[in-house]
């Protein structure tokens, strides 16, 4: 069974957007001050040699319209070579592969796909599915890259209907730029009181 891997770019006040899209985000590319080539090699250590990626519709959108022509690059090249699974009505619009759809049931669908032979599936973007997958138990672990900055407004990583749990800290590495990499694991129903 394949592992699903959350990776998140994060602001400390919990904002996971990078770039304005459709809306008036004015803090557009606020992760690049903080580029380091050590957090380079962190990101794709992180992502690992091969994998897999789940996408929703927007991400996938906004990626294919940049990866493909990007110069070659150790995680460009990593991206383009994953299948994308996405969430999407519109599997025959797909164009940068390999690609498929989810399918119309996601929670039966990514079971599905971590049931096959494969790499480990990375989540990366994609906040609308971030909630369903905790729900249904279908995420394995939760890397989070908080930047030291605070944005105060764009899309968060958890949604309101996220269902309370806990989690393990389990690995933590600080970068010189003040970026944090801590990985989690589910660590079941939130205890209380």
């Amino acid at each position: 069974m394949r592992k699903l891997k959350i990776i998140e770019h994060i602001s400390l006040d919990g904002v996971i957007q990078h770039s304005a899209d459709d809306d008036d985000f004015p803090c557009s590319d606020w992760t690049t001050p903080y580029r380091t080539p050590a957090g380079r090699d962190a990101m794709l250590a992180a992502y690992g040699e091969s994998f897999d990626l789940l996408l929703g519709r927007r991400t996938y959108d906004i990626w294919s319209g940049f990866w493909p022509k990007a110069p070659s690059s150790p995680i460009g090249n990593r991206l383009n070579a994953a299948t994308k699974y996405v969430a999407t009505h519109f599997a025959e619009s797909l164009e940068w592969g390999p690609s498929e759809a989810v399918g119309p049931d996601l929670v039966h669908g990514i079971g599905r796909i971590k049931s096959q032979d494969g790499p480990d599936l990375v989540l990366s973007g994609s906040s609308t599915l971030t909630s369903m997958l905790l729900e249904h138990g279908l995420a394995d672990e939760i890397l989070l890259v908080v930047y030291p900055v605070l944005l105060g407004a764009g899309k968060r990583f958890f949604a309101e209907r996220t269902p309370p749990c806990a989690f393990e800290l389990v690995n933590t590495k600080t970068m010189s730029s003040g970026i944090i990499f801590s990985t989690y694991h589910d660590a079941g129903p939130l205890k209380t009181g």
